[in-house]
């Protein structure tokens, strides 16, 4: 969310913003309206109760000297009635303004190209070479098929299209991913690997900014729980903090964690759906950290740099793009995805989205830090990224690391994890 404070300042980024990132833009028109109200009442109100606290203390004097107080004692009792129904308009005005601000999109950061779609995104830099094939590569659900890796309709039987059952070494090597992976941020990048909850209520995903906007994409429990199944680990990582005030001396705060994440997609209809392309259940290794507004863009960079060092000792060709404005998330003020290259499709596919969210998470979960002894706290800086997200680093490497007779070679830094050299 952004400081009221900001969007009264700032009105055009704030328009820009909306324009930009496909929202509404009758909202920044909804918010000074309803701004402009709210500080006019406030002033009425903060009249009359300046005015009461002076009659009162006349009417204690006036008794005090035997003096009749009747009349004033009367026209404070009528003040007192309109205060209380001014500060109850000012607490609608106020919980409508919250409303308003919940929906407006984090600005994006000045390096970020203003386009209202994926357009003008920027292809920072390609890592590792495209493979050259001596055979014509398969798609990944082929490969899974021939190899009984991977079974698409039972998987469809048990709980729907978009779900996935992994069988035999296509499940060793989802999880000896998800483990490899959980090891190299821990032992090598210093995360701390948190293990949270895959059921989140509603306050952690207003938290992190999922909530108004996207609660189509998410699958939500019966209205007497109120819970959401975690969409991505960043959600549940993030909230850890809510409502809490950190010490600055130990930020940043590096986390990192594995979940199942579920997300119905409802946008997505027809879109690169065959395999695992898109699905409604997926793994994922996330990143979290929590560090001062002074070093958030230097800790975006490192974060970026250890999704990208997985992809790097897979030996995977990869890309990093710059998201435009359009192509961003609601609560990122700039982005990073990483692409990787599946030959079998002949297809980019995003496997990481690393974003600064700077103050805009941690002012909806009320995420604060202390700078020092005695000193007024402020909103840390969020950051995530995936590092990272399965299925379609399954595709890849399935992909890549195909053999002219139909197996598939296990990368070196995974045959401890995976037991074996070569799925066949």
């Amino acid at each position: 969310m952004l400081d009221a404070k900001f969007v009264r300042a700032e009105p055009e980024k704030v328009r820009q913003a909306l324009v930009y990132k496909n929202c509404d833009p009758t909202l920044l028109d909804q918010f000074l309206l309803l701004d402009e109200k709210r500080r006019g009442l406030l002033y009425e109100v903060e009249k009359l109760k300046a005015e009461r606290n002076t009659v009162s203390e006349q009417i204690a004097q006036m008794k005090r000297e035997k003096k009749d107080a009747a009349a004033e004692i009367e026209r404070m009792r009528e003040v007192s009635q309109r205060i209380k129904e001014m500060d109850s308009e000012l607490s609608e005005l106020e919980q409508k303004l919250t409303d308003v601000l919940m929906n407006i999109p984090n600005v994006p950061h000045e390096s970020v190209p203003l386009c209202k779609d994926d357009t003008e995104n920027k292809i920072i830099r390609c890592e590792g070479e495209k493979r050259e094939f001596d055979f014509e590569p398969v798609p990944h659900w082929e490969l899974a098929a021939a190899l009984d890796i991977i079974d698409f309709e039972r998987g469809s039987k048990i709980a729907g299209s978009g779900f996935i059952l992994y069988k035999g070494l296509g499940a060793k090597l989802e999880r000896s991913l998800i483990n490899w992976m959980l090891d190299v941020h821990t032992l090598e990048h210093n995360y701390v690997e948190v293990f949270p909850p895959f059921l989140i209520n509603r306050r952690s995903m207003i938290g992190t900014g999922q909530l108004p906007k996207f609660e189509l994409d998410m699958y939500h429990t019966d209205k007497d729980d109120d819970l959401f199944l975690d969409p991505t680990a960043e959600v549940p990582v993030t909230n850890i903090f809510m409502d809490e005030i950190l010490d600055g001396r130990e930020l940043p705060i590096n986390l990192t964690a594995y979940t199942a994440c579920f997300r119905r997609e409802a946008g997505a209809a027809g879109k690169d759906t065959r395999g695992l392309l898109r699905v409604h259940q997926f793994d994922k290794v996330e990143l979290v950290k929590f560090c001062t507004p002074e070093t958030s863009y230097d800790e975006h960079e490192k974060l970026l740099a250890d999704a990208e060092d997985i992809l790097k000792r897979l030996r995977l060709p990869y890309r990093v793009v710059l998201l435009s404005a359009g192509d961003m998330s609601f609560a990122a003020a700039k982005c990073y995805d990483l692409e990787l290259y599946a030959p079998g499709v002949d297809k980019w596919l995003e496997v990481s989205s690393c974003s600064n969210f700077e103050a805009f998470q941690a002012r909806r979960a009320n995420i604060r830090y202390r700078p020092g002894p005695g000193a007024k706290p402020e909103f840390v800086h969020t950051l995530n990224g995936s590092g990272v997200a399965l299925p379609r680093l399954v595709v890849s490497i399935l992909e890549n690391y195909q053999q002219p007779d139909g197996t598939v070679e296990v990368p070196d830094v995974l045959r401890p994890y995976v037991g074996a050299e070569v799925i066949a």
